[in-house]
């Protein structure tokens, strides 16, 4: 932890209700910062809210990004009554298994949804805000959107969508002051990806793929969400960190010798 450096910081965090989401509000939250934690299940971010550090300012708000109206008067909201927005977090995302073939137009369309309308709409919305104060966004992607897996092509689609709309909100909107940023996670462990942590060939084979031989905890991946918001990385602009223990540093061939 690197002291108070977003103090006096309004922060919103979507998808904050569990894993990166709610690492990334306590982050900021222990650094100072006012945090807006924002999920589509009250239940969740109030858990959420209630395992917050102590001394931090954690404020759950329920909103689906994927609804425009409703992320877009949230943050709106927000910003009216803090006096200011500092940072977004587009973390808010899901997955459902499928090929091309196999994914109905219903669950093409929540993926999509989810994944890039909300970071669409919620952009959006807090550009104006941002720009006042020369804030930030940093999109949370994927190593699915750097390259593709088999069985998830909605997801990839998606994520793939994300590393570009993050580039070119970067060029449009970088001389106003404000950064736009991503990191891509591979596995982490949450809720989520329970049934995968918990499935231990499939462990196995993500061990033997990953150079540092685990999955990511939910915290270093916040720890790169709140680098890419600080001052530290005020001429970072346009980047994508992958948070993958080393795996986008492979050819993708088997391991040989």
């Amino acid at each position: 932890m690197d002291g108070k450096r977003f103090t006096g910081k309004v922060v919103i965090v979507t998808g904050a209700g569990s894993g990166i989401g709610a690492a990334t509000a306590y982050r900021f939250g222990r650094e100072g910062a006012t945090v807006i934690a924002v999920g589509r299940t009250e239940d969740k971010l109030k858990h959420a809210a209630a395992g917050a550090p102590a001394g931090s300012t954690v404020v759950p708000r329920v909103a689906d990004v994927s609804d425009e109206s409703a992320i877009t008067a949230l943050i709106a909201g927000v910003a009216e009554e803090y006096g200011r927005l500092d940072v977004l977090v587009n973390n808010a995302g899901m997955g459902l298994p499928g090929t091309v073939e196999q994914t109905d137009t219903a669950a093409w369309r929540r993926v999509q949804g989810v994944n890039i309308d909300g970071v669409f709409f919620a952009s959006r919305a807090a550009l104006p805000h941002l720009r006042r104060v020369g804030g930030c966004i940093v999109n949370v992607g994927s190593v699915s959107g750097l390259g593709a897996d088999w069985g998830l092509a909605a997801y990839n689609a998606a994520k793939g969508a994300l590393v570009n709309l993050t580039n070119a909100m970067a060029l449009d909107h970088g001389h106003e002051g404000v950064r736009v940023n991503a990191v891509h996670p591979s596995l982490t462990i949450t809720p989520i990806t329970a049934p995968v942590v918990e499935n231990e060939e499939l462990m196995a084979a993500f061990r033997q793929r990953i150079p540092m031989g685990r999955a990511a905890e939910p915290g270093e991946v916040a720890d790169v969400i709140a680098f890419l918001a600080g001052t530290d990385a005020r001429f970072v602009n346009g980047a994508h960190i992958p948070v993958d223990g080393g795996l986008s540093a492979s050819s993708g061939q088997p391991r040989m010798f």
